[in-house]
């Protein structure tokens, strides 16, 4: 599965928005966006914010649909 890319992210104050592509994927407030200024640093960011905003799991769904546990879908 390829690396996740196009994410980036702007802190606005105490708030942290993650964008995908220029859109808003989701908003960190609080405890969760001051956890993540500090993760970001050290992982890689597109990772991590893949895994934040639920992009991760992106590009499996076709190999899913043919697996034989799930051919009567």
């Amino acid at each position: 599965m390829p690396s996740p890319h196009g994410f980036d992210h702007v802190a606005r104050g105490e708030d942290v928005v993650i964008t995908h592509h220029g859109r808003p994927a989701t908003t960190l407030r609080g405890r969760r966006a001051a956890e993540f200024l500090e993760d970001v640093q050290g992982e890689d960011p597109q990772e991590l914010m893949a895994r934040l905003t639920g992009n991760y799991r992106r590009g499996n769904k076709r190999r899913e649909r043919r697996h034989p546990r799930n051919s009567g879908r």
